[in-house]
């Protein structure tokens, strides 16, 4: 017989030899998936940092036999020459102006629109959305002698005004069918026990429904502001003033006939990038799901 002691004592040696295995799996799980974690990372960054890098180098190069992502002679010269040289900050000034407006007012309308999707039953309910749907289905040319035509029927044509209507009507469809699935999951509990407290329908659902719906419609305020922000098609024909230019537009006029300003042309995607970064910095704290936890009471 075996004693009792030296029975826990191997079994107690089985149990960390298990721990020290499975602690050992763990770790090397973590390590293989932080690896390919940085390789992803790596392989995505690297265009990024090469854009930086010929923004950076004296001349018009674009080509280079070094692989440095620090050129030789690097200077801020493509830099200045766009902000002082060039109608850089006008092209930049103007992008803002309707990438805002366009995510103000889509989502306006986007966040009215799909809470009474959600929240209310009427006919040609379910036709709406289908129809939603299928606006998102159509290739964006095959919008763009509609929304031209009506532009200029409107008198809208070349103003800030119709392309903030021809891009809010690109945004709008998508936003409201996010927005319609993110109310669907608010508990209505939330909203009764407001109206049963004193507030109307409108308070409550711009101080309940909507500070619980942030995650969405920051997601629908990001892909609004992307739309109008990197759109070239719709401008190049709407926009015939050269003061109304939006970034897409005037960076052709970095490109001569048989010359590129490659140096210039990088400085300027560089700059282009900043806006949208701090955006997403600025709203990533509201994607996160799960802002409903805890809401109700038990």
């Amino acid at each position: 017989m075996i004693p009792m002691q030296a029975q826990e004592t191997t079994l107690n040696k089985a149990k960390r030899k298990t721990h020290s295995r499975v602690k050992r799996k763990a770790l090397v799980k973590s390590a293989c998936i932080h690896l390919v974690l940085i390789v992803a990372c790596i392989i995505a960054v690297y265009p990024f940092l090469r854009v930086v890098s010929i923004s950076l180098r004296p001349g018009a190069s674009l080509l280079s036999t070094s692989l440095s992502l620090i050129p030789q002679g690097a200077t801020l010269d493509n830099y200045r020459t766009l902000i002082f040289d060039k109608d850089f900050t006008i092209w930049l000034w103007n992008s803002l102006i309707v990438s805002v407006a366009t995510v103000l007012i889509g989502l306006m309308l986007a966040a009215t629109a799909a809470y009474a999707f959600s929240r209310w039953k009427f006919p040609g309910r379910r036709q709406g959305l289908v129809f939603l749907l299928l606006t998102q289905m159509l290739p964006p040319g095959m919008l763009l002698l509609p929304i031209y035509i009506m532009v200029v029927r409107l008198n809208l044509f070349n103003t800030y005004t119709g392309m903030i209507i021809a891009y809010s009507v690109g945004s709008v469809p998508f936003s409201i069918w996010l927005l319609k699935g993110y109310y669907d999951t608010i508990p209505k509990e939330l909203e009764e026990a407001a109206l049963v407290d004193g507030a109307d329908p409108l308070t409550t659902f711009y101080r309940i429904v909507l500070p619980l719906a942030a995650p969405a419609l920051a997601i629908a305020g990001l892909f609004s502001f992307m739309t109008a922000w990197n759109e070239y098609m719709m401008a190049r024909v709407m926009l015939q003033k050269a003061s109304m230019f939006t970034w897409p537009l005037g960076f052709q006029k970095l490109r001569d006939q048989f010359t590129t300003q490659w140096g210039v042309f990088s400085a300027a995607s560089v700059l282009v990038a900043i806006p949208v970064m701090l955006l997403f910095l600025y709203s990533s704290k509201w994607l996160i799901s799960g802002l409903t936890l805890g809401g109700l009471k038990e």
